[in-house]
């Protein structure tokens, strides 16, 4: 171990700061922006099912647990890509990934608007989450390895952006075409996102690490010089070649120190992120916000659009403060207000103290939390915490948690919140919550400023920094 690389790294960061400041890092945000821009599909799909299956239920007559599956349908497919994206990612690369996830995304949306029957819907909502999956999977690898260390927390910040502009995307759609019950064309118009992005995904370069991956050392200097020009290349690619040739790459290495510790953060971090609740308000607000009392299309399918721009506000917070003042604080502060949510919305609807207001206002600080700390954070993480040869399998494992305990929260909420009611199951996502607390404040680094080179020697000193 050399012990002056830790040290590189300020000189490094100061310079990239002032490349970024005089405008010649525009390659590489204009590259990590094309790649985040594929968040608008994810972020589309998680709210247009919430209007679509309004109308798919009074359409094909489905019971509680028939809705539970829909919704949970596309988590399941979301797995199984997830667990695949890691493979696929490192075989065919990380850009020929995403074009593959544009393709199929818009084949498989107009797939779900053409379902004539509840097995062909659930089979194309399936596909989808197939390739939704690989897109959580891929684009934050994709985006941490094109964006030099002064600017990649703020560059993967930008993928949440993105997925929140999708959710308020789906969720006004939604709410406009209500009015005629069109949930065909609620699911057929995600595909209008995916064929315009095509062109832009196809002009990408592929990032210099897998190049090196691969062993293609002039593809990687000319991708680095693409996104870096003002980059020493050579003294740059040594030092990404070293990190690549070293270790076997597999899941097996994911197990042994000094990765082991590293596999378990990240999948402890994954699984939290969702079972503290956040697809439960996602998928089924409309179902949340009668509950407390609204009435109609708007307060149904308009207010969780509402909700969703203080998400875009958190976003804009945590992008501003994630390169400055770190991933630790933004992250514990943002689960410290999803705990305070948890207990404003235990009260309404234990009590009725304040009624639909302060119901609104508890989803509204709930999705503030969520979405600058562990929506915007959780991405930071799972491409930061491993090299290169792990990073698309390290990600894909968090990944794999991560929906898990989704397709967990997809498939019992509405029972739960049946059976316990909304005090009950909000109770029981404070109590994750506060778990997931205790374990960012314990276990989670702090990377900010560091190369992704560096980061490895956190998880090499056994969880400190030397």
């Amino acid at each position: 171990m050399s012990p002056d690389r830790g040290t590189r790294a300020p000189d490094r960061d100061r310079k990239l700061t002032r490349m970024t400041a005089t405008g010649q890092l525009s390659g590489s945000s204009r590259v990590g922006l094309t790649g985040a821009s594929l968040g608008l599909i994810y972020g589309y799909d998680l709210s247009i099912i919430a209007g679509a299956q309004l109308f798919v239920t009074e359409e094909f007559g489905l019971s509680t647990s028939q809705q539970e599956l829909l919704t949970t349908m596309a988590v399941i497919g979301q797995i199984a890509g997830a667990l695949a994206a890691g493979v696929l990612a490192n075989a065919i690369g990380r850009k020929k990934s995403m074009v593959l996830i544009a393709i199929c995304y818009a084949v498989f949306a107009l797939l779900g608007a053409l379902s004539v029957s509840l097995p062909m819907l659930l089979t194309a909502r399936f596909l989808l989450g197939l390739t939704i999956g690989v897109t959580v999977v891929v684009v934050p690898v994709y985006v941490a390895e094109s964006a030099p260390a002064a600017t990649r927390g703020a560059l993967l910040t930008t993928y949440q952006l993105t997925i929140v502009t999708g959710l308020i995307i789906g969720y006004l759609t939604g709410y406009l075409l209500a009015g005629t019950h069109s949930w065909r064309w609620m699911l057929g118009l995600a595909a209008a996102p995916a064929i315009l992005l095509l062109p832009l995904l196809i002009g990408l370069p592929d990032t210099a690490r897998w190049y090196l991956l691969k062993e293609r050392v002039d593809d990687a200097r000319r991708a680095l010089l693409r996104v870096e020009p003002g980059a020493n290349a050579d003294a740059e690619l040594a030092e990404i070649g070293q990190a690549v040739n070293e270790g076997s790459g597999g899941f097996s290495e994911m197990l042994r120190p000094p990765y082991s510790r590293a596999t378990s953060f990240v999948i402890a971090l994954g699984f939290l992120a969702q079972i503290t609740g956040i697809n439960a308000i996602i998928y089924y607000s409309p179902r949340i916000f009668q509950a407390m009392g609204f009435t109609g299309n708007f307060a149904l399918l308009g207010l969780p659009a509402l909700v969703q721009v203080a998400g875009l506000a958190a976003v804009g917070t945590a992008l501003g403060l994630v390169d400055r003042i770190g991933r630790r604080p933004i992250l514990l502060s943002g689960i410290a207000m999803m705990i305070a949510a948890d207990i404003v919305l235990m009260a309404v609807f234990a009590s009725d103290p304040g009624g639909p207001v302060l119901g609104f206002a508890g989803v509204l600080l709930f999705i503030f939390g969520y979405t600058a700390g562990f929506g915007s954070l959780g991405w930071v993480y799972a491409s930061e915490s491993f090299p290169t040869r792990l990073r698309s399998i390290g990600s894909s494992t968090m990944l794999t948690a991560n929906l898990i305990a989704n397709a967990i929260v997809a498939a019992v909420f509405l029972t739960i919140l049946h059976s316990l009611g909304g005090a009950g199951a909000f109770a029981v996502f404070g109590l994750f919550a506060v778990v997931a607390f205790v374990v960012v404040y314990r276990y989670a680094p702090e990377t900010k400023g560091r190369q992704l080179e560096d980061i490895r020697l956190f998880w090499e000193t056994g969880g400190r920094w030397p």
